[in-house]
């Protein structure tokens, strides 16, 4: 449920076209609806503009399954991350037009109409090892309506490749920046454009990375100003970030910031 279809309901209710028994009916899982294992917020989007969703990661596949099917009846886009191929198959036995983007390791399910955001969100990575946290942040700001352009493997061993994406990267609104190793790549990014920054630490690396804590601990001392930073291998939160500041910021261009969350840029 989120706020254009609450309010076709109302008008369709206004209109005589469905009953206030059948409205009521339709609204019995708000705000949350429990599962048992699971309390399912059918409100989110009300509230945030955008649906719950879900971390596959360690949930079983009768879990997921569940959860899954739940936010699909409630008519919104869904998004599961951290998804293995084996809980792609059990959804998929359930939600035939469920995808599963591989490289991402994401399930997603587009069943609306999703508002087209002004502006662009680029996604930039160090390394092709870098992907994975570069794709789940792609498939997240794509299933949220964001213009995306994916810039891989130009990391700072090789600079040129870099410089040579200048003109793409100050067209973005916003950036992503995944990074392992040192985590030396945003900081550089955040010096060439006039936009935010965030760092996407991954756990690429030998063993003195520690598991992409290295990565973290240097883009958390950038001396780039914009650089802000989220959690290792977090391509999901980035995404979501990402995508509120693109929605705000295109508003602002337009002279129609919104007082009341995500509002659709047409």
């Amino acid at each position: 449920m989120n706020q254009d279809r609450l309010s076709q309901l109302m008008k369709a209710v206004q209109a005589g076209e469905i009953t206030p028994e059948a409205a009521c009916d339709r609204l019995k899982h708000l705000p949350f609806e429990d599962l048992g294992y699971a309390k399912v917020d059918h409100h989110r989007s009300l509230r945030s503009g955008m649906p719950e969703v879900i971390y596959a990661a360690g949930k079983t596949m009768q879990q997921l399954v569940g959860i899954f099917t739940s936010l699909a009846a409630s008519g919104v886009n869904v998004l599961a991350t951290r998804c293995s191929p084996e809980q792609f198959e059990a959804v998929g036995q359930t939600e035939p037009r469920a995808v599963f983007h591989e490289a991402g390791r994401c399930i997603t399910l587009n069943q609306q109409d999703t508002p087209s955001y002004a502006g662009l969100v680029a996604i930039v990575c160090a390394g092709t090892s870098d992907l994975p946290v570069a794709e789940e942040a792609r498939v997240t700001a794509e299933l949220m309506g964001n213009r995306v352009e994916l810039i891989a493997d130009v990391g700072v061993a090789g600079l040129h490749r870099l410089l040579t994406q200048r003109p793409r990267l100050r067209e973005a609104n916003v950036l992503i920046v995944c990074a392992g190793m040192e985590g030396a790549l945003p900081s550089v990014v955040g010096g060439m454009v006039a936009a935010p920054v965030i760092a996407v630490p991954t756990s690429v690396g030998y063993g003195a990375s520690f598991g992409g804590l290295a990565a973290l601990l240097g883009m958390l001392n950038s001396c780039s100003p914009n650089v802000s930073v989220v959690n290792i291998d977090n391509g999901f939160g980035a995404a979501y970030i990402a995508t509120l500041i693109n929605i705000n910021r295109a508003s602002t261009t337009q002279g129609e910031r919104n007082q009341d969350g995500p509002q659709r840029i047409d």
